[in-house]
């Protein structure tokens, strides 16, 4: 298996949404993922959005979020659509609607918070919606493997 597929799943390694409508697309791209690949997509998004670029000299990271967030309005919007895959993925894994709610109400207030001009840009820094979804996440299927512990 590439390590295209074990990130990105079957649907995405071969061709991707070639001639298929957006819905038809999201539905096979996420069947047949096992908890591995899921976590491990997650784990892809939450690093690339929330901590992918390091300030030199200091402990601070940020992701796209930030970059993207910068362009007034419509950066907000498409990192928020980005963030909804880890809550897609979750809501695929049968996760509980509390942990659902606790997801959607971290991308709800990194779009909010998010799209004031400046103090957003840094509110983003700080907060990593994406690293506590993913987390969230985690938590969830390692309760349903018998884990007791996140990662």
């Amino acid at each position: 298996m590439s390590s295209t597929e074990q990130v990105f799943g079957r649907a995405f390694a071969y061709g991707g949404a070639r001639g298929r409508s957006a819905a038809d697309f999201w539905r096979d791209y996420s069947k047949g993922l096992t908890h591995e690949q899921r976590l491990k997509q997650v784990r892809f998004i939450a690093c690339l959005m929330d901590d992918q670029f390091a300030i030199p000299g200091t402990n601070i990271r940020f992701g796209l979020d930030l970059i993207l967030g910068l362009l007034p309005g419509l950066g907000d919007a498409m990192t928020s659509v980005i963030s909804l895959l880890i809550v897609h993925h979750a809501w695929q894994s049968g996760a509980s609607k509390l942990t659902l709610a606790r997801m959607l109400g971290n991308v709800g207030v990194d779009f909010l918070v998010g799209s004031v001009p400046v103090v957003g840009d840094l509110f983003d820094v700080a907060w990593k919606a994406n690293r506590k979804n993913a987390r969230l996440l985690e938590a969830h299927l390692n309760s349903r493997s018998g884990k007791w512990e996140v990662d």
